[in-house]
Order: C-alpha cells, then structure tokens, then sequence
C-alpha cells in the first residue's frame, strides 16, 4: 500500500476581516497568515516564500517570523535552509485536544474498535468542506500520513466525509459540491458530481459510506458519521485495510457492524 507524497487536501487558509471591526487584531492576524503559510509546505520556507504564500509584505514578514521565532513557534531547520514551524506549536495541538469534549467521549470506544478489529482506525472532525484527523489509532502497516494527526481529507471523495454528506440536506450536500475543487487524487477518484450524489445515497440507505483507492493507493477505507447534540455531523469513525487483504464486500460485512455500533452508542449519548 502506497501512500501520497504530501496531504491531499490544504488546510483553510485564514480569512481577512469581512468589514472593519473594532475588536479585529490585525498584527494578531498576521501572525497566523504566517503560521499558515506552512500549510501544505515540503520544505522550509524561505522569507521569501512566506510572504509569497501568506500574501503579506517581506518586512511585515521579516518582524513577524523574528517575533514569533523569539517565542518559539517558528525555528530555522537543522540545515539552515529556512524557518519550519517550533516545538512550541505542539502544545496547542495537546491543549485542543485536551479539552474538546467529543474526543475524550469517543476515545475510549475508539480505542475498543481498534482491539476488536485489528485495522487503522480514527475519528475525524468536520470542517467546512474536509474533515481533519484527531484521533488515529494505527495497525500493523502504517506509512507516513496515515499517522499524522491534523492531516485533513475531502468530503466528496473519502468514506468519513461521505457518510457525513449522507446525514445533511440535499441542498448542503450540492452547496459542499458546488464549493469543493472535486479533483482527482487517484485514478479511481471519484469526482463527478452526480456520482458522488449517488455515493451519498447508498451511504444514507446503508449507515455507512466505502471509498476504495480514492486517495491512497492499496486502501479501503469505511466510514460512519458521529452526530452532535442537535444531530448534525460533526465528523466520522473511519477504519481503513489494504486491499491485498480485503475486498469491498468482505470489508463491509466484517467492519460495518462494529463501526455502527461503536458510533450508534455515541451518539446516543
């Protein structure tokens, strides 16, 4: 099983104020057009390259990288080629996930499909038109990616974000179409519109969506959506195999009913 080269999908790059608002920090902003210009980066960047990315001037580049390299959160990499993000930036991933009340309510459930069925399994949440990966509890064959948490994937064309799409409205289901690039990740992407409706239709009929090879090469991948109080989708449980050991139905009839299962009795809670 193959894995990609670099995420699939960039994180959302971050919005500029819609209208003037007294409140807006603007220097506060331009810290984290900064600290986004490392999204989707394969290498570090050079001053240069941060300011092209992040739309912002060299020497409002230059005061902002030297703040933020003083307090930790920018340093130059080991072969001074350029500035990657600091250690420090891990903390607030800890913090997040610390204190987010769905992760420490699906973790334990997680953690018992996990044993139950011997496959990568993990628990994404929903933003705009992806999910990113918050939890990732690994199997015996693991590359790269797979394993890093924050990696974010499309709705359109992954089962996670496919059994999420099943539970909207049809009108949001088209608004999330209408909005994303729909490109193609792997030669069995599926990305035409009306295909992907269909996707989202077994997925509602069934309770749970199956994307084989869309992204990563050799994988199958099942998904479930978890709900939030009001009964929206605020994410998926996916669990994921090669294909060198499954195919799409012995997958499904083995997994389909534990992830359902573990899914059902969180959102009942």
């Amino acid at each position: 099983m193959n894995d990609i080269s670099r995420p699939p999908f960039q994180v959302r790059q971050v919005p500029p104020p819609t209208e003037e608002d007294p409140l807006f920090v603007h220097a506060i902003s331009r810290g984290f057009q900064v600290l986004s210009a490392f999204h989707g980066a394969i290498k570090p960047l050079t001053l240069n390259d941060i300011a092209t990315r992040s739309g912002l001037g060299k020497s409002a580049v230059q005061r902002v990288v030297h703040t933020l390299r003083q307090q930790g959160y920018l340093e130059r990499d080991a072969d001074d080629r350029g500035y990657v993000p600091g250690l420090r930036v891990l903390d607030h991933t800890l913090d997040y996930l610390r204190l987010n009340a769905d992760i420490s309510r699906i973790l334990p459930i997680l953690m018992e499909l996990r044993r139950e069925t011997g496959e990568r399994v993990d628990f994404s949440l929903r933003d705009d038109l992806r999910l990113v990966y918050a939890l990732r509890l690994q199997s015996k064959r693991e590359f790269y990616f797979s394993a890093l948490i924050g990696n974010s994937i499309p709705l359109y064309c992954t089962a996670g974000g496919r059994a999420v799409l099943s539970r909207l409205p049809d009108a949001e289901v088209r608004d999330v179409l209408e909005r994303s690039t729909l490109a193609r990740y792997s030669l069995r992407t599926i990305s035409e519109p009306n295909e992907i409706l269909g996707k989202v239709a077994e997925a509602r009929a069934s309770g749970f969506a199956l994307a084989v090879e869309e992204v990563v090469q050799g994988e199958i991948a099942l998904g479930v959506a978890i709900t939030g109080p009001a009964g929206s989708p605020i994410g998926a449980i996916h669990i994921a195999g090669s294909l060198s050991e499954w195919d799409a139905e012995s997958f499904s009839s083995k997994f389909a009913p534990l992830a359902m299962a573990a899914a059902g009795s969180l959102n009942a809670r």
